[in-house]
């Protein structure tokens, strides 16, 4: 659902710099304008306006790019959510474990299960927290990440994507919101 014309606009130029390459969906071309760079922010916090985030929450690498852009355009802060690190020993973590939020996704697209760190600091139980990232083909990350979003105590107002993979299933819990669904590129 397209939300104005400006939104119909950026939807037109991501699906003009769009190819599959090798079987694979190939977005660099849209880091490289600076127009569409400019309208997603916009255009992703347009989704969930109405819910006012106070925090975007994003995953690494893509989601850092996005969500400082919808952040800005919401007017709200942004929070980094970080691939954890299966390093280091026991005492170590357990020094951390305090001072993040931890959680395992469910298997993602490619039949892995990674674990996702938000400093605990950052996330606080007034906060509105809105998800952000490129590209849902699965949704377990979103899943994971509105898991850390209650653990926390705030309040989870959805998730937005430019592109929504999932081909149909519902996750009517997640309100996740698309620009573009996968069958449209």
């Amino acid at each position: 659902m397209h939300v104005n014309q400006e939104t119909d606009t950026l939807v037109a130029r991501l699906r003009a710099l769009f190819t599959w390459r090798g079987g694979g969906a190939d977005i660099v071309a849209w880091w490289a304008h600076a127009d569409v760079l400019a309208g997603l922010g916009p255009a992703l916090a347009r989704l969930h306006a109405h819910s006012r985030p106070s925090i975007v929450i994003a995953p690494e690498a893509r989601g850092f790019i996005l969500g400082p852009l919808v952040a800005t355009a919401a007017g709200a802060g942004f929070v980094e959510m970080r691939k954890g690190r299966a390093d280091g020993d026991a005492r170590d973590r357990a020094l951390i474990q305090d001072r993040i939020v931890t959680r395992s996704t469910p298997p993602d697209y490619a039949d892995r299960t990674l674990d996702w760190v938000v400093q605990r600091r950052v996330l606080r139980p007034w906060h509105r927290v809105l998800f952000v990232d490129d590209w849902v083909e699965t949704a377990a990350t979103v899943r994971t990440a509105r898991k850390i979003v209650e653990d926390s105590g705030a309040t989870w107002s959805g998730a937005a994507a430019i592109v929504d993979g999932t081909t149909g299933q519902a996750h009517p819990e997640l309100r996740l919101r698309a620009l573009l669904r996968v069958r449209e590129l």
